[in-house]
């Protein structure tokens, strides 16, 4: 049986579904679908895709877990129990989250392992290399801070960097740094400086959830490098009313910044207009390759779009194209990659090989 390619995904709200929901990803999919049945978490949040088993199943070598948690003025609801009303509130939520992911690594090392430097990344990879079904890998976790109002000033910043967060994005909705999702606005003051520690301190930028105002100030002022964790291009979800996709001429920039882009297969974000009212296989898996297509051909090649899921985040099962009941049906996107004339390297580039060009190159030696 041919061997299923390493998947790297760079988005994944892993501690916020701990904490909020209980969730334990050692557990199998069955497994917590059948605890939540009949609870209204999949109504909320949607039934999980994700799981160690799933990873396995998968090739899932890597995630970009994140830190997280939505302001108050945005809570999704009375049970969305981690929200924040300050960036001293932000700060120990994401502090707990962080003992989350710390946690799962002390407690299942065979499972779990954090990932903070190119030593612990190539470690991990030769381990993954060396892995079969009688001796799997653990999953790594590389920290990213999504909505950066935790950091209660810049410097700050530095500590986080020392706790292991690697990547950062300043935006969610609207945060006091920048303008983000449904919030169109520019950079303020508080965000300039925290470019500049970031910039600093080598960490890596997320421009994902930033408004296109404030990601054109970045571009401009930000010297370092820039990657979108998981963003659609928006000429291809065609949808004017959203602020939440990247347009070509800031997918053009982050191509020449040697930037890559994770595409989130959420229906929402594939197809304009759909709702968890239209069946879901009115979003078959190949419209993610759609969305493939088109970094390509603004790029000329492959190597700036890769996968940043947000699965259990945005994404449960209820949200996914058809063809997707776990991460590990991401490997089908090989078959229909290759039907679109992708070369095997091609491939290897989308589904790993990109977000590691970017790792290799950035992550503290």
């Amino acid at each position: 049986m041919k061997k299923k390619r390493m998947l790297i995904d760079g988005h994944q709200d892993i501690a916020w579904n701990v904490m909020t929901f209980g969730r334990d990803y050692t557990r199998s999919v069955a497994e917590t679908r059948a605890l939540e049945a009949g609870t209204r978490v999949p109504q909320v949040n949607g039934d999980t895709v994700i799981s160690w088993g799933a990873y396995q199943q998968g090739q899932v070598a890597l995630v970009f877990a994140t830190l997280f948690a939505t302001p108050q003025q945005h809570r999704w609801g009375d049970w969305d129990v981690h929200s924040y009303a300050s960036a001293k509130e932000a700060n120990q939520i994401y502090l707990r989250q962080l003992d989350v992911y710390q946690q799962m690594a002390f407690d299942h090392p065979d499972k779990f392992r954090l990932i903070a430097s190119q030593v612990e990344l190539k470690a991990h990879l030769a381990q993954w290399a060396r892995a079969d079904e009688d001796h799997p890998a653990p999953v790594g976790l590389l920290l990213l801070m999504e909505n950066a109002e935790a950091v209660q000033t810049p410097d700050e910043l530095k500590m986080w960097w020392d706790l292991g967060v690697r990547l950062i994005g300043p935006a969610w909705k609207t945060t006091r740094l920048c303008g983000g999702t449904g919030s169109p606005g520019p950079l303020t003051a508080e965000g300039y400086a925290l470019l500049e520690k970031i910039s600093e301190l080598g960490m890596i930028l997320d421009l994902s959830h930033m408004d296109e105002e404030s990601v054109l100030q970045a571009l401009e002022f930000y010297p370092g490098v820039m990657i979108a964790s998981h963003s659609n291009p928006a000429a291809v979800v065609n949808d004017p009313a959203s602020n939440r996709h990247l347009s070509d001429r800031v997918i053009r920039e982050l191509i020449r910044r040697d930037g890559v882009m994770g595409m989130v297969p959420y229906n929402a974000f594939l197809t304009r207009g759909w709702t968890r009212s239209v069946a879901r296989s009115a979003v078959p898996l190949e419209r993610v390759v759609d969305h493939i297509d088109h970094i390509c051909d603004l790029a000329g090649n492959a190597w700036h779009v890769a996968l940043g899921t947000d699965f259990d985040g945005c994404a449960g099962v209820q949200d996914v194209p058809d063809g997707i009941d776990t991460i590990a049906d991401l490997q089908k996107l090989e078959d229909l990659l290759a039907k679109r004339g992708y070369a095997e390297g091609e491939i290897d580039a989308i589904f790993h090989e990109n977000w590691l060009r970017v790792l290799f190159k950035h992550l503290p030696a």
